[in-house]
């Protein structure tokens, strides 16, 4: 008797980022595609970076509102994004994952002190539909230094997978990537793997509306934030024959769509974590005004928050990580989070002077404090001004933009060119995005896993730091 040919579909999202505004519609476009596909066994995964601090439900439930969705919207398996790995503790990412129903398969993640997977996690795994054997392996990108600090080993994806990719070769039908590494690197390993069918992507929100094909290997990305969808069909007229691609797309998500079960735990979760955000962790006995386009006192603040966090003797922050001022009277957890959502760490490094002078130069013109930034944890809107703590400058504000001769003092002595200062600062510096000139220091100590909120939460908590922060730093010449 002849067999009948089989189809699979394969359904995946990536990089939402906690928009739970989007997972409703998502939810509903996932059940529509799911029926469209009638009997066909359908394999539903998803890239990484479905969490994100900067929201209120992940940040109150940390992270247990995403897993309920998950768990809700029936995922088949996912991996993990840095948005996972770096911003939550081992205990809490144990916390967090247990609840998961579904595998969390990533094959380049391991545990510093055993060598080996956290409990929560599986280097691969062989999902069964239909008949058909699935085989998933998964791999995040290997931010090595910020791992180690946290107690995690990051492998190298590329030799991590092929070794996953050989053993599933005699345990599945077809073979797919979980890969939160970003475009380029789905390429280079599409060329370089063998008997991956495809290759489900993430980590640089490239959108890909057909798959690229790359060595018989189809390469996908579905944007970010819950906008689109990605869909792959697969097919063999008989078990003796290998799946081939059938069809790939990326499909808009309608963000009018609701779906019964995830719009409600959506709202729940948002009323809960505003709830557990919502105790009083400060009092404040004045307002902080905010300025992004020079010196105020709640910039001021943030700065003296990273300076005495480092143990530095100077520091330098951009005020765009704050996204308005700081209210009179009494300050809650969910108000600092609101206030300054980004999952920025401080970090430590060693700078010279010149390159202080370059980045401080840089901050009295419009063209940098206006500056539009995108990743690297940032999640504010623009650069903003330097606020700095532990340095006074001089400076000309009617001098033409870069045409500003500015005097430096750190500890009442002038800044000089070769020396090279002990800075408190921001990881995201480090990478080069911003003032550029910051990311010369050297040695960067990276302090994780403590974001700038908490910094500020506790130099709020500090007696005299009100007083302190409206100190003036930059002291123009015209007065």
């Amino acid at each position: 008797m002849e067999s009948a040919p089989q189809r699979l579909t394969i359904l995946h999202t990536n990089d939402i980022h906690s928009h739970f505004a989007m997972m409703s519609p998502v939810a509903a476009e996932l059940a529509r595609l799911k029926a469209a596909a009638r009997e066909e066994p359908v394999l539903l995964v998803d890239i990484g970076d479905h969490m994100d601090r900067a929201a209120v439900e992940t940040e109150g439930s940390m992270g247990q509102a995403n897993i309920d969705i998950l768990n809700l919207t029936g995922y088949d398996a996912v991996t993990i994004g840095n948005n996972e790995g770096l911003t939550f503790s081992p205990e809490k990412l144990s916390a967090i994952f247990s609840g998961l129903q579904c595998p969390v398969v990533c094959c380049n993640f391991l545990e510093s002190h055993t060598g080996k997977p956290p409990h929560w996690m599986k280097p691969r795994a062989v999902i069964e539909k239909d008949g058909i054997r699935i085989g998933i392996t998964g791999a995040t990108a290997a931010f090595t230094a910020f791992y180690s600090l946290l107690g995690w080993d990051a492998l190298d994806p590329e030799e991590a997978l092929r070794e996953q990719c050989r053993l599933l070769a005699p345990e599945a039908d077809i073979i797919i990537v979980l890969s939160h590494l970003g475009l380029p690197a789905d390429q280079l390993l599409a060329e370089r793997l063998d008997g991956v069918h495809a290759i489900l992507g993430g980590h640089t929100h490239h959108m890909l509306e057909k798959p690229l094909m790359i060595s018989g290997t189809a390469v996908c990305g579905a944007g970010k934030f819950g906008r689109y969808i990605g869909r792959l069909q697969f097919g063999r007229a008989n078990p003796e024959e290998g799946f081939k691609l059938i069809a790939g797309e990326c499909i808009t998500v309608d963000p009018a769509l609701t779906e019964e079960l995830i719009a409600p735990a959506v709202q729940l979760h948002l009323q809960h974590s505003r709830e557990a955000l919502g105790g009083a962790v400060a009092v404040s006995d004045r307002e902080l005004p905010l300025n992004l386009n020079g010196e105020s006192p709640f910039g001021n603040l943030l700065a003296q928050a990273v300076r005495r966090f480092t143990g530095s003797p100077l520091s330098l922050v951009n005020t765009g990580q704050l996204l308005g001022p700081l209210p009179e009277g009494e300050i809650s957890a969910g108000m600092l989070h609101a206030l300054c959502p980004s999952p920025i760490n401080p970090c430590l490094i060693q700078l010279k002077g010149r390159d202080i002078k370059t980045a401080l130069v840089q901050s009295l013109t419009a063209e940098f404090c206006n500056k539009v930034i995108y990743g690297y944890g940032f999640r504010g809107e623009v650069l903003g001004s330097l606020a700095v703590d532990g340095l006074k400058i001089l400076y000309d504000p009617a001098a033409m933009p870069y045409d500003n001769v500015i005097a430096v003092f750190a500890g009442g002595e002038p800044l000089e060119d070769d020396r090279e200062y002990t800075v408190g600062t921001l990881d995201m510096f480090t990478f080069r995005t911003g003032y550029e000139s910051i990311a010369n220091g050297r040695d960067p100590v990276y302090l994780v896993p403590h974001f700038l909120r908490d910094l500020l939460r506790m130099e709020l908590q500090r007696p005299g730091s009100l007083e302190e922060c409206e100190t003036t730093r930059w002291i123009s010449s015209s007065t």
